[in-house]
C-alpha cells in the first residue's frame, strides 16, 4: 500500500512532490536500494546515537512510546523514527524528542531526493534515509527506530549495530509481502537481529520457539523472552515486571488496553537488558504515565467534529486493522465500561485487511455500524460491512464521511452513546484532524 502525504508548508510539499514522481508508488522491500540511497548521503546510519529497534505485527509504536517515556524521564535526549504518520508527515520524525520542523524536513528531504537518481528509492526509502540524515547530524543520547513493515527486508534494517532490539506481539498481516504463517512472519521479524544485540521479545506459542532462537544463534547473540528470560503482569491495579536484575513496580500505564502492559514491560526488558544507555528505576517508574501514543484507543476531546454529540456521549479512536488488535481493541470495552449499552461502530478499512477476522472479537458488542470509504486507498465497500451486520442482527449504514456518520449518531434517540471510530490509520488521521486534535 503506498504512502500518501501532503503539507501545509510549501517547501515541505515541494519536497513530496518530488518524492511522489521518484518513487515507484507501492511497498518494495529489500535493502539494496536504501544502501545506495545512503552511501550516497555519507552513510548517516553508522553516525547515529545508540540505537533501540524494535518490530511487531501490533504494539511496537507503543512500545516506543514506552521507551521514549522512559528515557526521557531520565533526562535523555531521544531521536524518533516511527510510521505511519496520522496528520502531519512531521510525526513520522523527532529530534531531540520534538517533530521535526517544517523547514528541517524539507531541507533533509532535498538532500535526499538530489541524490536519488536512478536508484528507484520508495518512499518509506527516501523518508528513512532523510531521518537517518537528520538524526546523525543533531546529537542526542539514543535513538529509538520503529520497523515499518515486516524486519529482514525493511529499509531500517541497515542499522548495523543496534544496542538492543525488541519484538512486540507476532500475528498474521502484509501476507503478500511477510508470508501466510506465523512461522514466516516470525521470521522475517526476527530477521532484526544483530551480533551483539541481544534480542528481547513477547511470548510467542512454543511452535515460534525454534525460529527466534534460530535468529538468536544466527546472529551471536542472545534471546531473553517473556515467560523465560522476563516476565511481566498487571496485579491490584499495579504492572510487576522482573528479571534476573531483579522486581519492579509500576504504575499501569495511562494508554488504555490491558496489552499496553506487555508493551510496556517489553520496553522495561529493553532497556534493562543492555548496557549503552543506563536508565534509572525512577525513570522506568514514570514511564507508564508519560507515554502518550495517539490513535491507539485514544479518548477524543469533545471537538468540532464530535460537537453535535451530547456531551456525556464517548468516543474512542483505534487504528488497529487486523485480527490481534481487534482482539485487544473489543476486550477493552468490558459491558462495565459500556454501562450496559453497545457501541456505535464507525469504520473504514483498506481491502487488503481482513475485515472479518478484525471483527469477530466485537459480536456482540455493536449495537449499529457506520460503514466509511477511506479517501484515497482501496477500501472495503459498504456492502461487506452490511454482510457482517446483518450475521449479527443489526443496522448498517454507509456514509460519504466521518461527519455523516457522527451526525446520524447524534441524531438517534436514547441515552449518550458510546462510539469507536476503527480499522485505519488513515482514517484515524482524518478524525484527529477533523477534531482539531493534531499529535504533537
Amino acid at each position: 500500500m503506498p504512502d500518501h502525504a501532503v503539507s501545509d508548508d510549501p517547501g515541505v510539499q515541494a519536497q513530496l512532490d518530488r518524492l511522489a514522481m521518484l518513487s515507484p508508488g507501492a511497498d518494495i522491500l529489500g535493502l539494496e536500494r536504501i544502501t545506495a540511497l545512503l552511501d550516497r548521503v555519507g552513510n548517516p546510519h553508522r553516525a547515529l546515537p545508540p540505537v533501540f529497534h524494535v518490530a511487531g505485527t501490533n504494539g511496537k509504536g507503543s512500545t516506543c512510546a514506552f521507551l521514549r517515556a522512559a528515557l526521557e524521564a531520565d533526562g535523555k535526549t531521544v531521536h524518533v523514527f516511527t510510521s505511519p504518520h496520522l496528520v502531519r508527515f512531521n510525526e513520522r520524525v523527532r529530534i531531540s524528542g520534538k517533530l521535526i520542523s517544517d523547514e528541517a524536513l524539507a531541507r533533509y528531504l532535498s538532500r535526499v531526493l538530489d541524490v536519488a537518481e536512478g536508484i528507484g528509492a520508495s518512499f518509506f526509502e527516501v523518508t528513512t534515509a532523510a531521518a537517518f540524515l537528520a538524526f546523525s547530524e543533531h546529537p542526542a543520547d539514543a535513538c529509538i527506530i520503529e520497523v515499518g513493515l515486516g524486519g529482514r527486508l525493511d529499509a531500517t534494517n541497515v542499522i548495523e549495530k543496534p544496542v538492543i532490539c525488541g519484538i512486540a506481539q507476532l500475528g498474521i498481516d502484509h501476507q503478500s509481502f511477510l508470508g501466510t504463517t506465523l512461522k514466516q512472519i516470525a521470521a522475517e521479524k526476527a530477521g532484526i537481529a544483530k551480533p551483539g544485540a541481544p534480542l528481547v521479545t513477547q511470548r510467542y506459542a512454543d511452535s515460534l520457539f525454534p525460529v527466534m532462537l534460530d535468529a538468536a544463534a544466527r546472529n551471536r547473540t542472545q534471546w531473553f523472552a517473556m515467560g523465560e528470560s522476563w516476565d511481566a503482569a498487571a496485579y491490584r491495579d499495579r504492572l510487576h515486571y522482573r528479571d534476573d536484575q531483579g522486581r519492579l513496580e509500576t504504575p499501569l500505564p495511562r494508554l488504555p488496553g490491558a496489552h499496553q502492559v506487555h508493551n510496556a514491560a517489553l520496553a522495561f526488558a529493553m532497556l534493562r537488558h543492555q548496557t549503552r544507555v543506563p536508565v534509572s528505576e525512577a525513570a522506568l517508574k514514570a514511564a507508564p504515565l508519560w507515554a502518550h501514543w495517539p490513535a491507539r484507543l485514544q479518548r477524543l476531546d469533545h471537538g468540532p467534529l464530535l460537537a453535535s454529540l451530547p456531551d456525556a456521549a464517548e468516543a474512542w479512536l483505534d487504528g488497529g486493522h487486523n485480527a490481534g488488535a481487534g482482539e485487544a481493541i473489543a476486550a477493552f470495552f468490558t459491558p462495565e465500561r459500556l454501562e450496559g449499552r453497545k457501541l456505535q461502530l464507525v469504520i473504514g478499512m483498506l481491502s487488503n485487511k481482513d475485515l472479518d477476522a478484525y471483527l469477530v472479537p466485537f459480536a456482540g458488542r455493536v449495537a449499529h455500524i457506520h460503514a466509511l470509504p477511506v479517501p484515497g486507498h482501496d477500501h472495503h465497500p459498504p456492502e461487506r460491512f452490511a454482510a457482517i451486520a446483518e450475521q449479527w442482527g443489526i443496522p448498517c449504514t454507509p456514509h460519504d464521511g466521518p461527519e455523516q456518520a457522527i451526525e446520524a449518531i447524534a441524531a438517534q434517540p436514547g441515552p449518550a452513546p458510546r462510539l469507536l471510530i476503527a480499522g485505519s490509520l488513515y482514517l484515524a488521521g482524518e478524525i484527529l484532524r477533523l477534531n482539531g486534535q493534531l499529535p504533537d
